[in-house]
């Protein structure tokens, strides 16, 4: 049985991409976690809200700003029937305002996450992980939270390498 699980949010829609707002059918955080995917066999899951965000970037980025001043947890659409499956959890998702978005935070206050080993992984266009890796590190007190990687999202077709040689520094058995 896989004790690895790849969790992640990631947006379609509209959005900032090396300076220009350009239309996604696959979010960016999407590819890098199918790609960490492919490399370790782990379970992918990503993370939905019951009332998804807007397709245009602008209006996303107001909700977003909005959510962030006011804390606020959007509900998810689905949650994991059992967290206890895994050990390594890689966490994925856009650089929002200098952290996740919040329904990352919702993700990770819906569980118990003690023993656990959690890999963040994010999506930027020049913020890198912002203070993503403390706000995990805050939620999650008993989970050991490693070096996580950025990946500009206008770079993720050509980052299998960068994302290889990350997963192995990070001592992963890689499937290859």
């Amino acid at each position: 049985m896989n004790n690895i699980l790849i969790a992640y949010y990631s947006r379609i829609g509209s959005n900032y991409v090396s300076g220009k707002i350009t239309n996604l059918s696959v979010g960016n955080t999407a590819v890098i976690a199918k790609k960490i995917q492919a490399l370790t066999g782990g379970i992918l899951f990503e993370i939905k809200t019951i009332k998804p965000y807007p397709l245009d970037y602008n209006e996303t980025t107001e909700v977003s700003k909005a959510e962030l001043r006011s804390n606020t947890r959007p509900e998810l659409l689905e949650y994991l029937p059992n967290i206890n499956e895994y050990e390594v959890i890689y966490l994925g998702y856009p650089n929002w305002w200098g952290t996740m978005p919040m329904a990352v935070f919702t993700f990770l206050e819906s569980y118990n996450f003690r023993g656990k080993t959690i890999i963040p992984f994010c999506t930027h266009e020049g913020s890198g992980l912002g203070k993503s890796e403390n706000d995990i590190k805050r939620l999650c007190p008993e989970s050991a939270v490693l070096r996580g990687i950025a990946i500009r999202g206008s770079s993720v077709a050509g980052s299998d390498q960068a994302i290889k040689e990350w997963l192995k520094s990070q001592k992963i058995n890689l499937e290859d």
